[in-house]
């Protein structure tokens, strides 16, 4: 269990200690800030609710440290394959092929209690973590030098505690985000869907498709995923009428699966009843609270980046907050700083969301017309030959917020994390260059090489040698010559010749101190 003792101020509160509370946590402590964690329950919810995470997560577990002991619960994803009205093929999303560009495989099934219970344990186990498990926030002050947080826990006992910052990471109905009075904006999605998680017996398992499929079927669009293991997972949308709690009754439950399965084949691990929604908080920060996670979001799980969502807030926003907490950034720079993590945020989520509803449209056409003319289409513009899409390629990068005003296409994407070769063997890039802002420059880089404080410098080739070329046919690929990328690994900008560098650190310079 953690350490550290209760304190008079800490530098961040983290409300839920879900996924996200839980990285956000494990981050800021790493980073050397004091944390307070609290979360209602006491226990990891035994149930699978996210099934999928991409190779950005599992970067972010391995600056954690807990990549190696999460790897036993992951699972490369399957192809998704849709078919549409007439049972045909329209659509195949894949992997991309490797070498895989964050060092990682890059979507990937999981089975979320193992996996919420290492990171729980990893913050737990930090010397500069404080966490209060069945306890709740039932009152909230600020004012301009932190926050006090109400306390109470499920024995009835009342507490304090004070913070400098607040990160809300609890939940779709977030008490906090009601507390400072935060809201959020309908994206114009709204259905009800049953989830069924099914562990299947051999028999069963031989029944079933070996990639996970998106049934585009007017009368009832359907998934199915194949998780971990035995794990498989049925998202299927109810009719209007339908009852949604009659149907999470098991018999119920087994006549939709009865397509698929008998309750001979397996066993109901979990069925709930869900409105898949797109939502976005209106604004994702009030005065030293922030929101994250689903607090801050939901969006359909079309193509599994509920919690990816989630971590990516966190990873955006614990080093923005260190690098204030620490002094590092100071004055209207530091707000500025802080600002910026909405700013981007809340433009990814909105992009993103907006393809996957797309998605959402594509498997969810219930008039059989439109849904015909659907497949004919999507046929008709990959040739009659379905084409494998990489799902990586349907992720945006950031596009507004702390990037260079030199403006490139390479700006607001992430930085590849290649292997580096060493004497003990190939070691990936992040666990050599550590979490610093960094200054990369490629094996062709022929100007001077700078020294810039707070900025680590790596030049690949002398002396980085990577192992499969990714960083260099990166370069290659956008015709630059060196990049600043931030902490959590997205690139600040980027220069094409040597003589335009001075302009992009100075540029960066600006930004962080005003």
């Amino acid at each position: 269990m953690a350490s550290l003792a209760k304190r008079d101020v800490y530098d961040v509160a983290v409300v839920g200690f879900g996924p996200s509370g839980a990285v956000a946590a494990g981050l800021l402590a790493g980073m050397g800030l004091s944390v307070y964690v609290c979360d209602r329950l006491r226990q990891v919810y035994d149930k699978p609710r996210a099934i999928a995470i991409d190779h950005e997560v599992l970067r972010v577990f391995q600056q954690l440290g807990v990549v190696q002991q999460v790897a036993p619960f992951v699972e490369p994803f399957t192809p998704s394959e849709y078919y549409g009205v007439d049972g045909q093929l329209i659509k195949r999303l894949t992997m991309v092929a490797p070498p895989y560009p964050l060092g990682y495989t890059p979507s990937n099934v999981f089975s979320q209690p193992p996996v919420e219970a290492v990171l729980r344990e990893h913050v737990q186990g930090a010397n500069n973590t404080h966490v209060a498990l069945g306890t709740e926030v039932v009152g909230l002050l600020q004012d301009d030098s932190g926050a006090t947080l109400q306390l109470r826990d499920d024995q009835g006992i009342e507490d304090t505690v004070r913070a400098r910052y607040v990160v809300a990471c609890d939940g779709a109905s977030s008490t906090l985000r009601d507390m400072v009075g935060l809201t959020l904006e309908d994206l114009e999605f709204d259905e009800p869907w049953l989830v069924i998680d099914v562990l299947a017996n051999a028999k069963g398992l031989a029944k079933l498709p070996t990639t996970s499929v998106q049934y585009c079927e007017p009368d009832r669009p359907c998934t199915l995923v194949i998780g971990p293991g035995n794990h498989r997972r049925w998202e299927i949308s109810l009719k209007p009428g339908e009852d949604p709690r009659q149907v999470t009754e098991p018999d119920q439950t087994w006549k939709l699966l009865s397509r698929w399965l008998t309750p001979e084949d397996g066993e109901l691990w979990r069925q709930a009843s869900y409105r898949f929604h797109a939502l976005v908080a209106a604004q994702w920060r009030k005065g030293r609270v922030f929101l994250a996670g689903d607090a801050a979001h939901q969006q359909p799980p079309f193509l599994g980046q509920g919690m990816c969502q989630g971590v990516r807030d966190v990873a955006n926003l614990s080093w923005k907050l260190a690098a204030v907490l620490k002094g590092e950034v100071q004055g209207a720079a530091a707000q500025a700083l802080l600002d910026s993590y909405g700013t981007e945020r809340k433009q990814h989520v909105r992009q993103l969301t907006g393809r996957i509803k797309n998605i959402g449209a594509v498997i969810g056409e219930r008039d059989t017309a439109k849904a015909r003319e659907r497949d004919t289409r999507m046929l008709a513009e990959c040739g009659g030959v379905v084409r494998d899409m990489p799902r990586q390629d349907v992720l945006p990068g950031l596009e507004t917020g702390l990037l260079s005003p030199i403006a490139h296409a390479a700006n607001g994407s992430i930085f590849p994390q290649p292997w580096i070769a060493q004497d003990t063997g190939p070691v990936r890039l992040d666990t050599l260059a550590g979490n610093a802002w960094w200054l990369v420059l490629s094996s062709g880089f022929d100007g001077p090489v700078p020294t810039v404080a707070g900025v680590s410098t790596l030049h690949m080739g002398q002396p980085l040698q990577e192992t499969e070329g990714v960083v260099a046919a990166w370069f290659q690929r956008h015709g630059a010559v060196a990049a600043l990328v931030r902490p959590d690994r997205y690139v600040y900008g980027v220069v094409v010749t040597a003589q335009e560098l001075p302009a992009l650190l100075k540029a960066q310079t600006q930004a962080m101190t005003g």
